[in-house]
């Protein structure tokens, strides 16, 4: 499979992910994948553990981590519906994942290009490829119909 084909697949699972989200909280789906097997996938969980650390990505990084029993996620992937925030970002930094691969852009608190660019900043030791709009319609749709139903 292609690598542009692979990132498809990976976000269609991710959305289904998402979907699994609290249903007090923004949906948003996470994977992390290795060698081309799904390690973790998660859910946002904040509201239901009333955790806010609990952002999907943070959650499959964790799992990831207890998974292959280290912190260190060299040959990882992570994917996700909606473009990671700060805290993300640099949870994906710190696990040194090889790539970030997003759906949707997040103007508000994106940090992987739109507001932030915590992956490509020349600072950090370590920095991910990153690649974002995979099925962006898709997890963009996801996202603003949860906010439509609350508003």
């Amino acid at each position: 499979m292609q690598p542009a084909a692979a990132d498809d697949e990976w976000m269609r699972q991710a959305l289904v992910c998402a979907r699994d989200s609290d249903s007090d909280d923004i949906p948003v789906g996470a994977l992390v994948v290795r060698d081309g097997e799904v390690v973790a996938r998660a859910a946002n969980t904040r509201a239901g553990g009333m955790d806010p650390t609990a952002h999907a990505e943070i959650v499959a990084l964790r799992a990831a981590g207890a998974a292959l029993g280290t912190w260190r996620l060299t040959d990882c992937d992570l994917v996700v519906t909606l473009e990671p925030c700060p805290m993300c970002a640099g949870a994906a930094v710190a696990a040194r994942v090889r790539r970030i691969v997003f759906g949707a852009w997040n103007d508000q608190y994106g940090a992987c290009g739109s507001l932030f660019d915590i992956p490509r900043d020349r600072r950090l030791h370590h920095r991910p490829e990153v690649v974002g709009g995979v099925r962006a319609d898709d997890a963009g749709r996801m996202v603003r119909d949860f906010l439509a139903d609350r508003r």
